[in-house]
């Protein structure tokens, strides 16, 4: 009896001893609101979802962002169609007889260039030209000739090749007081007197017929074809222009 009692004991004895040393289960598992177990590795997801969220929007935004920039990058260029008129002002005289075939001449646009509604060649952008021919009074039958062309445009610091209709001053006849533009047909007002008759800074006359404001030649009498500086010439694009934006 006594001895089935202690074997009793040291059974209990060896349970109790083997339920102290058996190691701790993992308790970081937390509860939910339900009291259920929710994993450690559950309670880090909230706030790795929210990083991974955020690093998504702005991968989202980064993508947008370039392809705007790819978008503006592709934005067509804009055509100034053939026909359009270019008004250039000459930053230098020109005339029939101080003037020879190949001399170059600069200038910039006196008055903006729209297509669509944008501007596509600005007032004051840089031009260069050539002049192709200038025979003064006295060496060609029907009088002096001074024929100038547009070369280029600047845009944006690119100079752009331009294709533009040759535009010719004629001094008809003995005694004519009219310059006559080749081609057009139309009388030249513009400016009359000045660097022809007398010195420089002689009075400039009033604009007459149908050529005012396309141009300027200045003469009296027998005198030659004179550009001053300043004076304006009407250019008529022969090719479309492209520009790029």
């Amino acid at each position: 009896m006594r001895s089935g009692l202690a074997l009793l004991s040291l059974c209990v004895y060896l349970a109790f001893a083997v339920a102290c040393n058996k190691p701790p289960s993992d308790n970081s598992a937390a509860t939910d609101n339900s009291g259920a177990a929710v994993p450690a590795s559950d309670q880090s997801s909230g706030s790795t979802g929210q990083a991974s969220g955020k690093e998504a929007g702005e991968r989202k935004e980064h993508a947008e962002h370039r392809a705007a920039d790819h978008k503006e990058a592709k934005r067509e260029p804009i055509v100034v169609p053939a026909g359009t008129a270019i008004t250039v002002s000459l930053s230098s005289p020109l005339g029939s007889k101080t003037s020879k075939p190949g001399d170059t001449f600069s200038g910039s646009v006196s008055q903006p260039v729209s297509v669509g509604g944008a501007i596509a060649i600005p007032q004051g952008a840089n031009v260069s030209g050539t002049v192709t021919d200038a025979k003064p009074l006295g060496k060609l039958a029907g009088g002096a000739v001074l024929s100038v062309r547009l070369d280029s445009v600047e845009i944006k610091g690119v100079n752009l090749p331009v294709q533009a209709s040759t535009k010719s001053f004629n001094q008809k006849g003995k005694g004519k007081r009219t310059a006559v533009m080749a081609g057009g047909g139309a009388a030249l007002g513009g400016i009359i007197g000045a660097l022809a008759g007398g010195g420089k800074g002689a009075a400039i006359g009033a604009a007459a017929g149908a050529g005012a404001g396309t141009g300027g030649a200045a003469f009296t009498g027998n005198k030659d074809i004179v550009l001053p500086a300043e004076s304006n010439v009407t250019f008529e694009l022969s090719q479309p222009l492209e520009i790029k934006q």
